[in-house]
């Protein structure tokens, strides 16, 4: 299957490879690669679970683009970045698109096989995905497409490559089927929201022409209905608990809330578990779910009938806030964002070049000098877990807070820093991603860096066509969208949503941003109320830096023999110097005093000795013909005996001595680039 789209060839091949699998293809666009997979579990538990249990993966194989990993092993290891947040990519684009009762595992898996450096394998894994799912016997609901869409000037490029995609103001990633749009992941530069109901209209209709694509694929999925034999225990639970569950669900603080819920579903399972029924006695599980779905009822049905939510607020209410700066005193920047029970403390750290993430991507290696960590420990939903490294919930939240951020941001040249924010969600009742955003731009204004302007975000949630700002736990869990917007007073900047329907449509998604606008600058006003521009200095205990540039040609002086300049400039002024082979100096140390003296040193050694200029020099060496004087780092020059003083001297040591400093000007330079120099010149 072949298509012109986006004036590129795209294909998509079945049959070849992985012929184990119940659907493979390859689909190629330019010469960039991706081979998609998947397969459902033949041996499904007898016991399943009561979710879906898909698991997405994206894996960039280096030899794609001629690579081989670095490190000592030399082979790859666990998940980049990259491939995380494109297997969460790939995950929220086809899982609302699965039928109701589906709990049979299922694995996706989307692997880079070569690669142009140009096309990025992310969007075509979701195609791929679209592709095996329809092809196999799994019931998969419709068809879905996906594109990038890029804006460059004031024109919309359709999947911009990636020399494109620097130069874009918007990198947006859309997913639709039929139905609507499933799935948007977008980094924005402060893109205003009538920017971004374009670009989702110029991409709906190009996905329009995927779908169409698709149209010819044999569907393979087999029948699927759901057993509804839960309805018989629904109405008894109902029956005799349902004035407990209501009840509960009417205390607004959500610890004492979930408390009361616990108690009252354990009272339903001591109740039913184990008695007879026509199909059968009543399980556990199937309890739980019959619970979670009188739950589910109770809360939509109070939100669309009444207007009322579980905490007693307004559809458009925002959550109460309080904001601190400067908690912790040794940290360079902190600040504690807390909105109703969610609750982020963010820490700035500033660093030098040296501290810059290293990243090896199929595009190449680069370097990151703004880094934004997410932590989600148990404690911050009262629970007891083992402590692990991060998972991909946090991975992911951690990259759309920093997406958020990044646009404001200084440059390297006017803030030459590295910069890591880590946000320690310390309590959570929802949306604490985009309280860490909140946080973090508390924080980089606490620390001193000269951010523009706050960055403010918040979660949107929809029941039907009822439209929640500033979402909850469980209008999250029992809610059909999670909208997250963050962004500034002139625009967005990043756009998440993911969704349980099988689309939205566009003028939805025109409410929900109006309506995220809104709430976004109250938010912002909140946060200017307690610190509104930078602080003047960054903190004491942060590097102090300073950057100059050094001629290629002189980096050698610079460094010196087996690195002996730069040794000995540390030695005498404590600073840490680093040059990199543009010639960028970056000198850091506990005080300015201590920077600035190594900048004057090496602004010394690259300086050019200048004939007829004044110069204040240490007496190095001395001879009987003369002495030798040091006019700047690595550099001197001879003042012979006769030039030592305006009347005649026998020997230089009735002048001067071993370590003085004296006054000497440049008579001038011969042919071998030595350097005479003359004291009686400055003498009266």
């Amino acid at each position: 299957m072949n298509l012109n789209f986006g004036g590129r060839d795209l294909s998509i091949e079945t049959g070849k490879l992985a012929l184990s699998a119940n659907a493979s293809c390859t689909v190629r666009y330019g010469d960039t690669i991706v081979l998609v997979t998947v397969c459902r579990d033949v041996n499904p538990p007898e016991s399943p679970p009561d979710f879906l249990p898909l698991t997405c993966e994206f894996i960039e194989k280096k030899y794609a683009a001629g690579m081989i990993p670095g490190g000592f092993f030399k082979r790859e290891g666990r998940p980049t970045g990259k491939e995380t947040l494109t297997s969460r990519l790939i995950d929220r684009s086809i899982r609302p698109l699965f039928p109701k009762g589906w709990n049979i595992p299922v694995q996706v898996i989307g692997t880079v096989l070569s690669s142009d450096k140009e096309n990025d394998g992310d969007i075509l894994a979701i195609l791929g995905a679209s592709f095996v799912l329809r092809s196999s016997d799994i019931p998969f609901q419709c068809p879905i497409g996906a594109v990038r869409v890029g804006l460059i000037g004031d024109d919309f490029v359709l999947n911009p490559i990636t020399s494109e995609r620097e130069e874009s103001k918007l990198n947006l990633v859309v997913v639709a089927s039929k139905d609507g749009i499933t799935m948007i992941e977008s980094k924005n530069k402060e893109i205003e929201e009538e920017t971004i109901i374009r670009a989702l209209k110029f991409g709906v209709s190009e996905i329009q022409k995927l779908i169409e694509f698709q149209k010819d694929i044999p569907d393979g999925s087999k029948e699927w209905t759901f057993d509804e034999q839960g309805k018989e225990l629904k109405q008894l639970i109902e029956s005799k608990f349902l004035p407990d569950i209501e009840s509960a669900l009417k205390i607004k603080e959500r610890s004492p809330r979930s408390a009361k819920l616990h108690e009252v579903k354990d009272k339903i399972i001591s109740e039913f578990a184990g008695e007879s029924s026509e199909q059968g006695k009543y399980e556990k599980r199937d309890i739980i779910r019959e619970f979670e779905d009188i739950k589910r009822g109770i809360v939509r049905k109070e939100i669309l009938e009444n207007k009322s939510r579980i905490d007693g607020r307004k559809l458009k209410e925002i959550r109460p806030i309080s904001c601190e700066v400067g908690l912790l005193p040794r940290t360079h920047g902190s600040s504690l964002f807390t909105r109703g029970e969610t609750q982020s403390l963010s820490v700035v750290t500033l660093g030098t070049v040296m501290d810059e993430q290293k990243i090896e991507e199929l595009t190449g290696e680069s370097y990151k000098s703004f880094m934004v960590h997410y932590n989600f420990p148990p404690y911050s939903v009262g629970e007891v877990k083992w402590l692990r490294g991060p998972g991909r919930r946090e991975i992911g939240h951690g990259s759309l807070a920093e997406h958020a951020l990044e646009p404001v941001i200084p440059s390297s040249d006017d803030f030459p820093y590295t910069i890591r924010i880590v946000s320690d969600i310390l309590s959570s009742n929802a949306s604490s991603s985009m309280a860490t955003v909140c946080g973090g731009s508390l924080a980089l204004m606490d620390a001193g860096i000269p951010i523009k302007s706050h960055v403010a975000g918040m979660s949107i949630g929809l029941v039907e066509d009822t439209i929640l700002v500033d979402m909850i736990g469980e209008e999250d869990h029992l809610g059909d969208m999670d909208f997250k917007l963050a962004g500034t007073r002139e625009g967005l900047n990043v756009i998440q949503l993911d969704i349980k329907t099988k689309g939205l449509e566009l003028d939805v998604i025109e409410r929900v941003l109006k309506t995220g606008k809104e709430a976004r600058l109250k938010i912002l006003e909140h946060m200017n109320s307690v610190i509104s521009e930078p602080k003047k200095e960054i903190s004491t205990y942060a590097p102090k830096l300073s950057v100059i540039s050094v001629p290629k040609i002189k980096i050698g002086q610079v460094i010196g023999p087996g690195g002996k300049v730069i040794r000995d400039i540390t030695e005498r002024t404590g600073a840490k110097v680093e040059i990199s082979d543009e010639g960028k100096v970056t000198i850091s140390a506990d005080t300015w005093e201590a920077t600035e003296s190594a900048k004057k040193i090496i602004e010394g050694i690259i300086e050019e000795v200048e004939v007829g200029k004044s110069y204040t020099g240490k007496v190095t060496r001395m001879f009987p013909f003369g002495v030798i004087v040091e006019i700047l780092p690595g550099k001197d020059g001879l003042v012979h005996i006769s030039q030592l003083a305006n009347y005649r001297v026998k020997t230089p040591e009735d002048e001067v001595k071993l370590g003085d400093e004296i006054q000497v000007k440049v008579l001038g330079i011969d042919e071998q680039g030595k350097v005479q120099l003359s004291r009686k010149a400055l003498l009266h």
